[in-house]
């Protein structure tokens, strides 16, 4: 079938898929009314302790709530009462929750650092549209603690999903890694537990003289519930915002923003495979200004930017021949990130910021400093991103300048039409460029189903051909069904070297059937299954068949939070080049077809400790592959948090067997919400690497502090680095 026939046949399959089919009543309908919220303006600020019930601000507006349940009895009211407030001043949004449980001494409370996982705990968080465009909102939330918790969503939380099978889960569409000034107290009590937040409008961006988009959601851990204010259907969160409530009474002004984030380091290294080894001191400056030129629009300017608090990344090992994905983690570029984001995440980054102050082997490029300026003017997201990054002499690296420029128009009914530019620049050298150009868009075929697309161009100092890569997708969500197909080409000489690239010059073919099945009975002890069938293939520009994955599943979710994963994967490797998949380990060119079965299974996040197992067994380039990966979590009580995990990948092939293994030990200690200690420990057999990462964070507004980092590394037995950095930053917020 040519990819034509088979993107036309899919689309047929998609629009006949979406007739028919229905789930439980009313709260499916596209067409029932949201709920309607309204914020009172209040010219005495509460005082915010988290007694709300004590607080004559608070008691002088009337609640709302009326929350109903997404799991585990779809449709019905929660099982416990929920009141919210809001309010506003001149210069702050307030929220007041009080989650009424009848039994409070056993609220579960998993985790006390800032911007810890809420899905295990006894929680609330809500999602504001601040331009009511039903695409684009952030997150806040909390526990009984008081924890912090705070993310971006763009596009709904619609991201890609990783199709690195050494990989996995959903990237782009929500960032949680951005971090705002704001607070929130909390107290436990008879009736429950309350919170009260109270976030800067500086803090966040709107458009005066609009309504917002909210929604809010509870967790409730003694029956694994979760509950919204304007009902979820079954598959979707709290990012699907084109189904969020509206909150009205806002006359908000103008609020202005100038906000200064200064930073001291020190930074004792030492380096034991340079000919003299001996321990070096570095001190350094730096910072961040960031200004609001209007409520929507903001310039950020950094100088000699620093990210040494950031986690370090994560040990992989490539067991195939295409290239591994690391996150970016650094607080800088990830803020608003979504915006910049043009491609296909994790398998077509057209903007990879990553490639900006680290270098291909991983070393460190430092960043004399740059500027973005981003935000929306009315329905058009735009962003211009400009940084200079200075030479490493050592590691052959130049002076470069990246530059970015962004643009996005939305629409309404979820669609939208952009376009992109991306340049890298080597500073002071001829003919040293690369550039991408790209157009993209999406088109919402009402509030179920979407098509998206892209499409771009390189161009750099060499006469190549087929510098181009697009990609096309459909996808139906809704009544419980998930289904999606796509096609994807990436031409022979396409190279954004500003981007990633999972693999080069590739044509893929790819569809997607899940559906969520609710047993009707509800004392049934199974909350959901979720049978699914998946299917991508990569194809040469040859006709030669590179790759192809077929995935057959069910999720087993039980009412305890356990879950069980029983799959078949049907895979076919083309290999036209030997490569070394392990040192003296060498596949030989051929297509290698095999079947495997993957059987994954955990059991309940929220209790005191917990185990998470997948197996996969199965062939792979004419042998066998056992791929066996566990993961103990231990808490005790809400201040200890750990992880200890052991992945084992053992090949026994014609050529050769060998195992490459990761152990990889995670530990955290939180004094209060906004102190806590660090410890993460790991071994990676494939290159004899032992890597202690321990680190100390002593948090002020919006992730800012101090921050005391050691590394140590140890390769083959012997020594191969260790640092010691201290660092200080603080923001000072310059307009009050």
């Amino acid at each position: 079938m040519s990819i034509q026939k088979f993107y036309f046949a899919l689309f047929a399959f998609l629009c006949l898929s979406t007739i028919g089919y229905s789930q439980t009543p009313d709260l499916n309908n596209d067409t029932q009314t949201r709920p309607t919220a309204v914020a009172v303006p209040i010219e005495s600020e509460p005082l915010v302790d988290g007694n709300i019930l004590k607080d004559e601000v608070w008691q002088k507006i009337k609640p709302f709530g009326g929350l109903l349940q997404s799991q585990p009895n779809y449709g019905q009211a929660a099982s416990e009462r929920t009141d919210i407030r809001i309010a506003y001043t001149e210069h702050t949004f307030y929220v007041a929750v009080v989650c009424y449980d009848s039994d409070p001494d056993g609220l579960v409370v998993s985790d006390a650092r800032r911007d810890a996982l809420l899905d295990n705990t006894d929680a609330f968080l809500f999602i504001v549209d601040t331009y009511k465009d039903n695409q684009n909102g952030f997150i806040f939330g909390t526990n009984s603690l008081g924890v912090e918790y705070d993310a971006q969503v763009d596009n709904e939380g619609q991201g890609n999903q990783n199709t690195n099978r050494q990989q996995g889960g959903t990237i782009g569409g929500f960032n949680l890694n951005w971090d705002g000034s704001w607070k929130v107290r909390t107290s436990v009590h008879n009736e429950g537990w309350s919170a009260e937040f109270a976030i800067p409008l500086r803090t966040l961006r709107f458009q005066p003289g609009k309504d917002w988009g909210i929604n809010f959601r509870r967790n409730i851990r003694k029956t694994n519930e979760i509950a919204y204010w304007s009902p979820m259907p079954i598959g979707f969160n709290l990012n699907r915002l084109s189904l969020a409530g509206t909150l009205t009474g806002l006359k908000l002004k103008t609020p202005r923003n100038l906000k200064v984030i200064p930073y001291v380091l020190g930074q004792l290294a030492k380096d034991y495979e340079a000919i003299n080894p001996k321990a070096k001191f570095t001190p350094e400056v730096g910072g961040d200004i960031k200004f609001s030129i209007t409520p929507s629009l903001t310039l950020d300017l950094t100088y000699n930017t620093d990210f040494a608090q950031v986690e370090v990344d994560e040990q992989q090992v490539n067991l195939d021949r295409f290239n591994l994905f690391f996150p970016e983690k650094r607080p800088f570029f990830l803020e608003n990130a979504g915006l910049f984001s043009v491609g296909s995440p994790g398998e077509v980054d057209l903007f990879f910021s990553r490639r900006i102050g680290i270098g291909d082997d991983g070393n460190i490029v430092p960043i004399i400093g740059g500027a973005r300026l981003s935000g929306k003017l009315d329905r058009t997201n735009v962003g211009l991103l400009t940084m200079f990054t200075d030479e490493v002499e050592d590691a052959g690296i130049h002076k470069n300048n990246f530059t970015v420029a962004r643009v996005n128009h939305e629409f309404k009914g979820r669609s939208a039409l952009g376009a992109a530019f991306i340049n890298r620049s080597g500073i002071g050298i001829q003919d040293d460029f690369n550039s991408t150009i790209a157009i993209d868009g999406k088109l919402g075929l009402g509030r179920k189903a979407r098509m998206t697309g892209f499409y771009a161009q390189t161009n750099g100092p060499m006469d190549t051909i087929n510098e181009h890569s697009f990609r096309l997708k459909t996808d139906y969500v809704w009544n419980s069904w998930e289904i999606g197909g796509g096609y994807t080409e990436v031409g022979e000489g396409f190279n954004p070297e500003v981007g990633f690239l999972q693999r080069s010059a590739f044509r893929k073919p790819e569809a997607r059937v899940l559906y969520h099945y609710r047993p009707k009975n509800e004392n049934s002890v199974i909350l959901e299954l979720r049978p699914h069938i998946s299917y991508n293939s990569f194809w040469n520009f040859e006709g030669f068949q590179e790759t192809s994955f077929t995935h057959i599943d069910n999720h087993w979710e039980f009412k305890s939070g356990m879950e069980i994963h029983t799959g078949l994967n049907l895979t076919t490797e083309g290999v036209l080049d030997p490569f070394e998949i392990s040192d003296g380990v060498t596949v030989l060119p051929g297509t290698y077809r095999h079947s495997e079965s993957q059987l994954v299974f955990f059991t309940n996040k929220s209790k005191p400790v917990s185990i998470n197992i997948r197996s996969v067994i199965g062939g792979s380039f004419g042998g066998k592959r056992y791929q066996q990966s566990g993961t103990l979590s231990v808490r005790l009580g809400d201040r200890f948090n750990s992880d200890f995990i052991y992945l084992y990948n053992n090949y026994q092939l014609p050529v050769g067997d060998f195992t490459a293994n990761i152990f990889r030990s995670q530990m955290t200690y939180s004094f209060r919400p906004n102190l806590y200690v660090q410890s993460l420990v790991q071994n990676n057999s494939a290159n004899e690497l032992w890597a202690v990462n321990l680190r100390l964070g002593w948090l002020q507004r919006a992730n800012t502090g101090l921050f005391v980092v050691y590394n140590y590394n140890v390769r083959e037995g012997d020594p191969l680095n260790n640092s010691i950095i201290i660092k200080y930053s603080r923001m000072f917020d310059l307009i009050n």
